[in-house]
């Protein structure tokens, strides 16, 4: 059987008919719960209209004591037309000095009769750059892929947060780096993985989300300077969708078991906590079977890359017209004229070689980043870089 639904009007028209046949007002609005004074109200609207004074009245104020004359209004509007180019203030100011006898209205009154109108102008707001993923690799072996990433924040006890970065490697599981800082600025960032490629070589590919420092959404295709440092070195970039940690699950993992063992309850200071995380890393790495190594330590299944870590070479484009070394700025110069790329690439060298009239292709390594025209030198990217890799680069 369903429910019976009943509206608010037919109880008032079930409350008045049960009066006009003689039951007593208070008994009745302790059995509708509602107050007496309530009661003789409706009863009154009753009396007064009849059956449509039992209907909701409409809640609007009869006037509003600071509404704007619509003499005022339209004197807004006339000097808006007489001068299109000028602002609320602007406006504000000429109505006061025209008609001092008025009243003059606030700035955000003048603002809002002027927008009621039509006659204000919108600004787009910027779309924040959407980040994207990579295609994603799979590997079982050694230094083929490592995964980084910074583990949430936490409150050390002496109310200072620490940033813990972490780096492992996808086959072997093993724990390379986990590094306990107090921001995600680059800098720091680079001594930590510099010192993880010295320990243990460089990998084939990092794989990281699309966060501060691994990238940036601002910059040319999201690159970061760790990112391009990375590039130089030789290693491709693997990213995650954005709101896809599971991409990077089994770092995800070993951030659970780190948060257990390692940061409850959390050390007085940075170093007091680097020390519980360097225990952690030799018990991970050495002493805790891992279920999906068949029970094996992660140190039992890795070994150090055979790629050494020895700095970065010199960049050379022989079969460019030109090469250009990028400013603190981002730029590069043509003819006295500054065509921007971005702040990533600063100090880094590019090629510039002409393929068509007027038409110059800039490259970074064996990446192709853009076109630019001799008119207008305004650089325009080209889609998906970080694909497969480009064809070395032809003399043609």
């Amino acid at each position: 059987m369903p429910w019976k639904e009943c509206h608010v009007v037919d109880e008032r028209v079930r409350f008045v008919r049960r009066l006009l046949e003689g039951e007593p007002m208070s008994a009745l609005c302790q059995e509708f719960g509602i107050s007496r004074k309530t009661g003789y109200k409706i009863f009154q609207r009753y009396q007064q209209i009849g059956v449509r004074g039992l209907s909701d009245r409409s809640r609007r104020p009869y006037r509003h004591a600071n509404q704007l004359p619509a003499a005022v209004e339209a004197l807004i509007v006339r000097l808006k037309r007489d001068y299109p180019t000028w602002g609320a203030p602007k406006i504000r100011e000429r109505l006061r000095h025209r008609w001092p006898d008025i009243p003059c209205p606030a700035i955000s009154t003048v603002h809002a009769v002027l927008d009621r109108h039509g006659l204000v102008t919108h600004r787009r707001r910027r779309r924040r750059p959407r980040m994207t993923g990579t295609p994603l690799t799979t590997s079982t072996h050694p230094n083929h892929l490592w995964c980084a990433d910074y583990k949430g924040e936490f409150l050390l006890r002496n109310q200072r947060y620490c940033y813990p970065l972490t780096i492992s490697d996808y086959a072997s599981r093993y724990l390379l780096a986990c590094e306990a800082l107090s921001t995600t600025q680059e800098r720091y960032a680079f001594s930590v993985f510099e010192r993880a490629f010295q320990d243990f070589g460089l990998p084939d590919a990092i794989r990281t989300d699309n966060g501060v420092p691994f990238a940036s959404a601002h910059a040319l295709y999201g690159l970061s300077k760790l990112a391009v440092w990375w590039l130089r070195l030789g290693i491709r970039l693997e990213r995650i969708a954005p709101g896809h940690p599971e991409q990077n699950g089994r770092h995800e993992r070993m951030h659970l078991t780190l948060k257990t063992e390692a940061t409850r309850p959390a050390a007085h200071n940075v170093l007091q906590q680097q020390m519980r995380f360097d225990t952690f890393v030799h018990r991970y790495n050495h002493e805790r079977p891992h279920q999906a190594l068949d029970m094996a330590t992660p140190a039992s299944c890795y070994t150090p890359s055979a790629r050494p870590y020895q700095g970065l070479e010199e960049l050379d484009y022989p079969f460019h017209d030109w090469t250009a070394v990028v400013t603190r700025c981002g730029r590069i110069c043509y003819q006295r004229r500054k065509i921007n790329l971005s702040q990533v690439f600063a100090g880094q060298k590019v090629g510039v070689k002409q393929t068509a009239d007027h038409i110059w292709l800039v490259s970074f390594m064996d990446y192709d980043l853009g076109y630019f025209d001799d008119e207008t030198c305004r650089l325009e990217p080209i889609e998906d870089p970080f694909g497969p890799r480009l064809l070395p680069m032809s003399p043609e």
